[in-house]
């Protein structure tokens, strides 16, 4: 039990840090993204930050990996989080760095209460959007058959990818900008499945309420009639009580 705790505790500890270092990363992303003219000094600035706070975020699994009480059922539970934090040692891409950073920021995001339905769905869609506009723009701008040139361009393009609607005005040619794409339009449909099913369980709950409430005043209407009935024979029985007192039965004389 201390072990756990001391692992709550760190876990709450150490989240406003990570999400803070996730806006440095995201940051430290779109920089040479959205400023392509930007120097060879100030790119490796950029990566340098990217790998850093990729650091802090396998540090931070590592640390709740040794103060876990049962580390195997650990790793078996948080098997993403393990992936996420793999998967830019076996391939340094700036994109998987992304990814991998994401996905430990939405499980880290996910372990706290007091974050609502709303504001998660929210971040997840700018999130999403901010994230598949950068990678887009990053391996379609220097495409020669791209015609995903600007960040407008790419902020436009992934709405309508993310919404699956698709106007066709602008699509990836390159296989990776194919692949965010198929990425974008599953991760849409996922937060619209969210979405619907969290109104559709709201409008749930709500007639559930009110026909819990039905129930309630029904049961109490019930129960106040039979009292009414009760204190209604009650009172009757007083009554016949009563005119019996005041009217007693005359006694015959008998027969001489």
């Amino acid at each position: 039990m201390e072990q756990e705790t001391a692992q709550a505790r760190w876990e709450h500890l150490t989240q406003r840090p990570l999400l803070a270092l996730a806006v440095v990363f995201a940051v430290a992303y779109a920089v040479p993204i959205v400023d392509h003219s930007a120097g060879h000094a100030l790119t490796q600035v950029c990566t340098v930050v990217e790998w850093v706070v990729w650091g802090a975020f396998a540090g931070d699994y590592v640390t709740r990996l040794a103060l876990a009480r049962r580390r195997k059922e650990f790793v078996r539970r948080h098997w993403i989080d393990l992936c996420a934090v793999v998967l830019p040692i076996l391939q340094p891409l700036r994109l998987l760095r992304m990814v991998a950073t994401l996905m430990l920021v939405g499980r880290r995001a996910r372990m706290a209460n007091q974050i609502r339905l709303t504001t998660y769905v929210g971040g997840a869609v700018v999130g999403l959007l901010m994230f598949g506009s950068l990678a887009v723009l990053s391996v379609e701008r220097d495409s020669p058959d791209g015609n995903i040139r600007t960040l407008g361009d790419a902020l436009w393009w992934s709405f309508t990818t993310m919404t699956t609607v698709g106007y066709g005005d602008h699509a990836p040619t390159t296989g990776l900008g194919r692949m965010i794409a198929v990425g974008l339009m599953l991760s849409g449909i996922a937060l619209l499945g969210v979405v619907t099913a969290n109104i559709a369980a709201w409008f749930l709950a709500r007639f559930e309420k009110d026909d819990a409430e039905e129930q309630r005043q029904t049961q109490a209407i019930e129960s106040l009639t039979e009292e009414v009935r009760a204190l209604r024979a009650e009172v009757a029985a007083l009554r016949d009580l009563s005119g019996d007192h005041d009217n007693p039965t005359p006694m015959t004389s008998p027969r001489l």
